[in-house]
């Protein structure tokens, strides 16, 4: 028996990959905050979860274009393929075209949202800062168009943008929204 395999390993108290910060604890889309919280602790988790969403909206573009990618490359391919096969492939590259447009306004609507989150942290003060910041991003809809509660006028933007007024709704307090 070797005694090495009893002593503990120098890398048992190393944090492990998987431990949490507080970045993904705030940005966790179930997340429940006292009533007590700070404003501070609430703008944060608006922007932690802002964050991971511009994130996830990236990754989502970046897999949007490789799948049109293929599917351009495939249709490339397939010079003399028989019609139906070929309306296929065509219904594909448009699905595929589309998924991209769509990732892309969701990316670029919460690029918009945190830009205007920045704005209202650096010319608002206080407890007014997540009231602005819903009240603009509300404006905003508004200005292009859309009621926020239209059901049926449903868009990328519109759906990451209404995202976003939920996320506030969720972490700020009953009298701030």
């Amino acid at each position: 028996m070797d005694i090495d395999h009893n002593l503990p390993s120098p890398y048992d108290h190393e944090p492990a990959d998987e431990e949490i910060g507080s970045d993904e604890l705030l940005s966790d889309d179930n997340l429940r905050l006292p009533e007590s919280a700070n404003v501070l602790v609430r703008l944060h988790a608006v922007q932690a979860w802002l964050s991971r969403r511009r994130e996830e909206a990236a990754i989502e573009v970046g897999e949007a274009a490789l799948a049109l990618q293929e599917a351009i490359q495939e249709n490339a391919q397939e010079t003399r393929v028989r019609r139906r096969a070929r309306e296929g492939e065509e219904q594909r590259l448009k699905r595929a075209q589309q998924a991209l447009t769509n990732a892309q306004q969701r990316q670029s609507a919460y690029e918009e949202a945190q830009s205007i989150l920045e704005d209202c942290v650096a010319h608002t003060t206080g407890e007014r800062v997540l009231v602005e910041y819903y009240l603009t991003l509300e404006e905003l809809i508004l200005q292009n168009g859309v009621h926020p509660n239209q059901a049926n006028e449903h868009s990328p933007w519109l759906d990451a943008l209404s995202d976003v007024l939920r996320r506030i709704e969720h972490v700020g307090t009953p009298d701030e929204t």
